[in-house]
């Protein structure tokens, strides 16, 4: 046992009525949210844009990412629900075997990504105050700032987990392993919170913990590189003349988080179980075009005209 391995069994939000709940991953997609229009608020004070196009962008955005997120994740990882729960991929329930409320779940950065691009391209075509790639250079202070909280989210989900590993930085990821009706069934306590608690403080249930593998806590490492993905960004923007080339910023923001992604992989347990057994995972060969894409407008993208 090593002093930084340790038992991740939180609870993992509140209840309000009945079944709905106020998960704090969603709480940290909220903080995301915040956080960012501030920034891009401070960017357009900075930059002396008129703040009144500031809300819009922020709607396009936010919608972008989420539907972007949650159909990215649908097609390249749980293409099932399109003919098994149709109606789950867009509303925040479930419904095949029986009716529950599950917040939105599953969703996949790489979705997220193209729908943000898809939405900023629309976005530029109604508001024509800047250069579409002007917009994106600092939208991505913005995303890369956001992506910190989301999968320190995920942490909190106990999802996105690692592969098993005996390194000093394991943890034993409690309600992954542990299904609702298989800890209340194992325990025989009817309240599956207290289920849950019990397996890591009742020593009556050690047995049960002991049989929970450590894994690598994925999500962390990649909540703790991409603060340095932003601060990154952030300094060429601020410190700089790089903040005036045009795809520069958006090309470093695509090789720097795409190749944190490309490499964190490597502990992730694979998404997809049906390709688990390729060379890269799903995530990996999502990953290569983006950064592939990067590299081109950092070195080689030239625009053609400069749109105030």
């Amino acid at each position: 046992m090593y002093l930084l391995q340790f038992d991740w069994n939180p609870i993992t939000g509140f209840d309000i009525v009945g079944n709905f709940k106020i998960h704090f991953y969603s709480l940290m997609w909220v903080i995301a949210f915040v956080i960012g229009w501030n920034i891009m608020k401070r960017i357009f004070k900075r930059e002396k844009v008129d703040v009144e196009y500031l809300d819009p962008l922020f709607i396009y955005t936010v919608l972008a990412t989420m539907l972007g997120a949650r159909l990215g994740h649908v097609l390249f990882y749980q293409s099932e629900l399109i003919t098994q729960d149709f109606f789950s991929i867009f509303l925040p329930f479930k419904f095949k075997g029986g009716f529950e409320f599950t917040g939105f779940q599953g969703l996949a950065s790489h979705g997220a990504a193209i729908g943000i691009i898809i939405a900023l391209y629309l976005y530029r075509k109604k508001y024509k105050y800047k250069s579409l790639m002007w917009i994106l250079d600092r939208v991505v202070i913005t995303v890369a700032s956001g992506a910190v909280f989301i999968r320190f989210g995920n942490f909190i989900n106990s999802e996105i987990i690692g592969k098993v590993t005996d390194s000093s930085f394991g943890v034993r990821f409690i309600q992954e392993e542990y299904s609702k009706n298989t800890i209340t069934r194992l325990t025989g306590i009817k309240d599956y919170k207290e289920a849950y608690q019990a397996v890591t403080n009742n020593p009556q249930f050690q047995n049960l913990l002991e049989a929970v593998p450590y894994r690598h806590p994925a999500q962390l490492y990649e909540s703790f590189s991409y603060i340095f993905v932003f601060l990154i960004l952030l300094y060429f923007y601020l410190k700089t003349d790089k903040g005036n080339q045009p795809g520069f910023l958006f090309g470093l923001f695509l090789v720097l988080l795409w190749t944190v992604r490309f490499f964190v992989e490597f502990v992730k347990e694979a998404q997809n179980i049906e390709r688990a057994d390729w060379l890269l995972n799903t995530g990996q060969w999502l990953s290569i075009p983006f950064i592939i894409i990067g590299i081109y407008f950092m070195f080689i993208y030239k625009q053609k005209t400069s749109t105030k």
